[in-house]
C-alpha cells in the first residue's frame, strides 16, 4: 500500500544541515553507526566498480522500522535518538553513536538518490528520497511529499540503503580507504561484522607494519600469528593480540606480557593489533570461553613466543621513528651541539636520546622544546660534574653507579625545572613589555635578539652574529638617511645551521600587519641579498595583530606573520606542558 508522508523538521534542523562529510567513505561510515545502533550483527556493504554507473548497496541484521517508525522518528530529522531510547541498545547494551539524528540521511551526501527497505515484525516498508528534488522545492521541508509503501514478509528484520545516481563533487568511493575509515573504531567490536565487498575487515586492513608468523609449537600445536603495527598516533580501538581457536575468539585482546615491559612505551604498545590462531588450546579454554587456563603449559609457550615476535617488531617500529625524529629535529639542534666542548658532546647526544625516548609520541615541535632546555643545563657546570660521576662510576661497585645515577637524574628534572620556570618568568616580563603602548620596535628587537627560542624550536638555535649586524647597520645607515633616517625598519639577521637566512622585521606593539609590511619587507630582502652571496632569505614579520581582511590561505613558505600574543601564548603552553610531565 503506497501513501504519501513527509518530514518533520525539529527546530536545530538550520545548524544541522550545515554540515556536511569531507568523503563518501565519511557519509558510508554514518550508515555503519545507525547499524550499530540497531543491534545489527552483520553489516553488507557493495561498492561499485570503478568508473561504472552501479549503485552503493548498504545492508544490515539489525531490528529494522515499522511503517510507524518510519514516518515517527527516521522522518524526524535532526532529534537525538537518545532522548527517545536511552544511551544503550536494547540487546547487546552498545554505546549509542547517533546524536544529531541525521546521521541516517548521510547517504543523500554520497548520492542524489536513496532508497530505503526496512523490515521489522512482518511488515517491509520502502522509501525512496530523492535529494535534488529537496532542494529545488519551493516549499518549506515539512510539506515535501515522500512515496512509502508498505506489505507484509517472512524475511528476516534489517535495513537496505540503496544509493544511486552518485555524487560527482566527492571522489569516487573505494574498498581500500572505506575499510580503512572503519577499521580503527569497528575492527575489533563484539558481535559486529562488516563485509565490505563480500570480504570482513580483518586486521590486515589496519595501515601500518603488518606481520605474519607460522610455527608448530610443541606443545600447544600449530599456531599462525598476524598482526600489525598501526601507523601514525590513532590507535586501533581494543588493540592487542586475540586468541582464537577454532575460529572462535576466546577472552580479551592481550600484550602477552609486553604491557610489564618498561622498555616499551605505552603509546607504541597500543598500536598492535592482531590474533593469533591456536587450535591446540582447545581443551584449555575455561567454561565460560572468556579466557586460557593460565597454568597451562601450552599457554605459556604460546605467550612466550607470541610476545617474541611482537617484542622485535615493536623494536624495530621504535627505533625507526626515533631515528626519523631525531633527524627531523637533528637540524635544530646541531649548532647547539657544536658549541658544547667535544667531551660533552657525548653525553649532550645520549641527553637528547633520552629525551626522545621518553616523550616518545609526541609533536616534533615540543619534543625540539624539551631538547632545547636540556641543552641549556648540560651547559651548566653542576650538571656536567653529575656527568662526570656517572662515568667514572661504570667500573666501580654497583651501589657507587646507583646513586650516581638517581643524582644524575635528580639533577636532570631540577634543571629542566628551573631552566623551564626561568623562561616563563621572562616571557612574563615580555608579556608587559608588549602590553606597553610606549613600547618600540626597537626595544622589542633588544628583547628578543638573544632569545629567539621564544619563536619556537625552528628558531632557537639560529643567531645574529656580528658579521650579519654589521650588514644590517651598514644598509639601514646607507638606505636611510636625513630626515628618513627615524623611519628607518628595525630589523634583525640571523642564521640557521644550514644555508639559509632569516629576516625578522619588528613592528610596535600596536601595529597591525598587512600586506604593505610585507611588499616593504620583500625589498629589504632584495636589497640584502647582495650582501649576502645571494643566498636565501626568509622573512619574518612580527606585530600586534593580523589584518583580518588578509587571508593567510596565500602566505608563502619564506614569508610568514606572527603576532606577539600568538607566539607568547604557544610558547608557555609549551613550557607549562613541561613541567606537568616533569
Amino acid at each position: 500500500m503506497a501513501e504519501i508522508v513527509h518530514f518533520r523538521v525539529d527546530t536545530r534542523l538550520t545548524a544541522l544541515l550545515g554540515e556536511s562529510y569531507r568523503s563518501t567513505e565519511a557519509a558510508l561510515k554514518e550508515l555503519v553507526d545507525n547499524a550499530w545502533d540497531a543491534d545489527a550483527e552483520n553489516v553488507w556493504i557493495t561498492l561499485p566498480s570503478p568508473l561504472t554507473n552501479e549503485p552503493i548497496v548498504f545492508r544490515d541484521d539489525g531490528h529494522g522500522m515499522t511503517p510507524q517508525e518510519v514516518r515517527g522518528e527516521y522522518l524526524n530529522i535532526a532529534r537525538d535518538r537518545r532522548t527517545r531510547k536511552g544511551d544503550f541498545t536494547p540487546k547487546f547494551k552498545r554505546k549509542v553513536k547517533g546524536r544529531k539524528g541525521i546521521g541516517k540521511f548521510a547517504g543523500l551526501a554520497a548520492a542524489r538518490i536513496m532508497q530505503l527497505q526496512t523490515i521489522a515484525r512482518g511488515q517491509l516498508t520502502e522509501l525512496v528520497i530523492d535529494k535534488e528534488a529537496i532542494l529545488q522545492a519551493q516549499t518549506d521541508l515539512e510539506e515535501i511529499p515522500l512515496p512509502i509503501s508498505s506489505r507484509s514478509t517472512s524475511d528476516h528484520a534489517g535495513t537496505t540503503v540503496t544509493l544511486t545516481a552518485l555524487n560527482q563533487s566527492l571522489s569516487f568511493p573505494t574498498e581500500e580507504r572505506l575499510r580503512l575509515a572503519l577499521i580503527h573504531e569497528y575492527g575489533r567490536a563484539e558481535h559486529f561484522r562488516i563485509i565490505v565487498n563480500d570480504t570482513a575487515l580483518s586486521v590486515d586492513d589496519l595501515p601500518g607494519e603488518a606481520e605474519s608468523h607460522e610455527e608448530a609449537l610443541d606443545t600447544a600445536g600449530p599456531a599462525k600469528l598476524r598482526f600489525t603495527v598501526a601507523q601514525g598516533n590513532k590507535a586501533p580501538s581494543n588493540p592487542g593480540i586475540v586468541i582464537k581457536v577454532g575460529g572462535k575468539v576466546v577472552g580479551k585482546p592481550s600484550f602477552f606480557g609486553l604491557e610489564d615491559d618498561p622498555e616499551i612505551p605505552r603509546k607504541l604498545l597500543s598500536r598492535i593489533y592482531g590474533e593469533v590462531e591456536v587450535d591446540g588450546l582447545e581443551d584449555h579454554v575455561t567454561a565460560d570461553w572468556g579466557a586460557i587456563l593460565e597454568n597451562s603449559k601450552a599457554y605459556q609457550e604460546l605467550q612466550h613466543w607470541v610476545s617474541r615476535q611482537a617484542r622485535k617488531a615493536l623494536d624495530r617500529t621504535y627505533k625507526r621513528e626515533i631515528d626519523l625524529q631525531k633527524a627531523r629535529i637533528q637540524r635544530q639542534i646541531n649548532q647547539r651541539l657544536a658549541q658544547l666542548p667535544e667531551h660533552r658532546r657525548s653525553f649532550a647526544e645520549q641527553a637528547i636520546h633520552r629525551v626522545l625516548s621518553k616523550f616518545y609520541g609526541e609533536r616534533d615541535d615540543r619534543v625540539a622544546t624539551i631538547a632545547n632546555v636540556v641543552l641549556d643545563a648540560l651547559e651548566k657546570d653542576e650538571y656536567w660534574i653529575v656527568v662526570q660521576n656517572i662515568d667514572e662510576a661504570r667500573g666501580s661497585d654497583i651501589a657507587r653507579l646507583s646513586e650516581a645515577l638517581e643524582a644524575f637524574g635528580l639533577l636532570e628534572m631540577v634543571l629542566i625545572s628551573e631552566r623551564a620556570q626561568h623562561r616563563l618568568r621572562f616571557l612574563d616580563n615580555l608579556d608587559a613589555l608588549i602590553a606597553n603602548a610606549e613600547t618600540l620596535e626597537s626595544q622589542i628587537h633588544v628583547a628578543l635578539e638573544k632569545s629567539l627560542w621564544v619563536l619556537g624550536p625552528a628558531y632557537s638555535i639560529m643567531s645574529s652574529n656580528k658579521s650579519l649586524g654589521r650588514v644590517i647597520e651598514e644598509y639601514t645607515d646607507k638606505k636611510f638617511t636625513g630626515p628618513r633616517r627615524s623611519k628607518r625598519p628595525d630589523l634583525l639577521l640571523a642564521t640557521d645551521p644550514g644555508d639559509r637566512y632569516l629576516l625578522i622585521e619588528f613592528k610596535r606593539p600596536s601595529h597591525v600587519l598587512d600586506r604593505d609590511d610585507e611588499s616593504q619587507a620583500k625589498e629589504y630582502r632584495d636589497d640584502l641579498t647582495s650582501h649576502l652571496q645571494g643566498k636565501p632569505i626568509d622573512i619574518l614579520l612580527l606585530g600586534g595583530r593580523r589584518d583580518p581582511k588578509q587571508s593567510a590561505f596565500y602566505d608563502t613558505r619564506d614569508v610568514k606573520f606572527m603576532t606577539y600574543n600568538d607566539i607568547l601564548s604557544r610558547c608557555r603552553q609549551e613550557l607549562e606542558w613541561l613541567l606537568r610531565q616533569i
